[in-house]
């Protein structure tokens, strides 16, 4: 457990996306958040972080682990190494959070997840799209019960935007836009609908320099007896693009939300319909169009510190995101079989 003055956060993964995490954990200092040292096998990437937010440098996460005291580490990395780092983190009793895909398959997941168990550690998935401020006025307004039983659902993320050019290892992905982007869709949709009874899906690759799936179409029935669609593709033509929005349609008993470009939110209710802006604020280090998704990794980091600091389950834990990663496999089985498929489910060690 975090001391209950401070905690010391370590950082592993200086990249892309990375910076906005760096800039998330200055922003904590005053809510008791210590960013002490950064990671990366990439010295420049590595010193260029130490530099700018005036902290320790390692190039091997065991190295930093021996000569810093850390509560907390955020792993930022690729996936493939996720498994690896996060169960360096739990032998020496540190909490992990991990970004997400929580890693390449099923199985990995699933022994990440043992490992924190089997060592007692705290362990949480930065899962963002969920603490977006868009996504928690929507959440808040189910909540309220302004649109009555939410049974009907279409969750959208379409974009043509180059996401390639600032991670182009992407392109070389076998499973690309499910298990990149599509699983922060997938996560909304448990989050505004609840948990998947069955589902079903079509891919397509319509990018030629792609080697995985560019767009998806997945069709679940929830638990609530909800359906929802989710869509995503990074091979949409359309103008203007949306990007990075995530546009949606929520239809409830007594009414509906729907989310459309530049972030307006049209509530109906009893008959009667508002509008409102729910996009985020800029901050002095986010710029447009990134802004919400930046934001929202502030959110993350943010419950993230509260939660750990207070020895308190993160809402996107490890196992909470066993259940939506579970929605990524079953929605590649889905579409090898041509059949709905349950997700699969993990059963914890007796």
């Amino acid at each position: 457990m975090a001391d209950s003055k401070r905690t010391r956060i370590g950082l592993i993964g200086c990249g892309f996306y990375a910076q906005n995490h760096l800039h998330a954990w200055a922003d904590l200092h005053a809510e008791g958040a210590d960013l002490v040292a950064v990671c990366d096998l990439d010295p420049i990437k590595a010193e260029a972080a130490g530099k700018k937010f005036g902290v320790k440098v390692y190039r091997e996460a065991e190295t930093m682990f021996a000569h810093e005291k850390i509560d907390l580490v955020d792993i930022t990395t690729q996936m493939k190494s996720h498994k690896t780092l996060a169960a360096l983190a739990a032998k020496n009793g540190i909490g992990a959070i991990v970004q997400k895909p929580f890693a390449p398959n099923w199985t990995d997941c699933i022994e990440i997840v043992e490992t924190a168990e089997h060592y007692g550690t705290w362990l949480a998935v930065h899962e963002n799209f969920r603490f977006a401020t868009g996504m928690r006025r929507v959440r808040t307004v189910i909540d309220s019960g302004a649109i009555g039983q939410p049974n009907w659902a279409r969750l959208s993320f379409r974009t043509g935007y180059d996401v390639f050019k600032g991670q182009p290892y992407l392109a070389e992905e076998r499973r690309l836009v499910i298990l990149d982007v599509g699983i922060h869709v997938l996560d909304l949709a448990r989050f505004f609908l609840g948990e998947v009874k069955h589902l079903s899906c079509e891919t397509q690759k319509r990018l030629p320099h792609v080697k995985g799936e560019d767009t998806a179409t997945i069709m679940m029935r929830h638990e609530t007896g909800a359906v929802s669609i989710v869509e995503a593709t990074y091979a949409t033509r359309k103008i203007p693009d949306a990007f990075p929005e995530t546009l949606l349609e929520i239809e409830g008993s007594e009414g509906a939300i729907v989310v459309g470009r530049g972030d307006k939110m049209q509530v109906t209710t009893q008959g009667i319909s508002f509008e409102e802006q729910i996009g985020s604020p800029l901050l002095s280090w986010t710029s447009r169009p990134w802004h919400n998704s930046q934001e929202a990794v502030l959110h993350t980091n943010r419950h993230m510190l509260q939660r750990f600091r207070s020895g308190q389950v993160a809402d996107t834990s490890g196992i909470d995101n066993l259940k939506t990663y579970a929605l990524v496999e079953a929605a590649y089985q889905a579409h090898e079989s041509g059949m709905a498929v349950k997700p699969p489910q993990w059963h914890p060690k007796s």
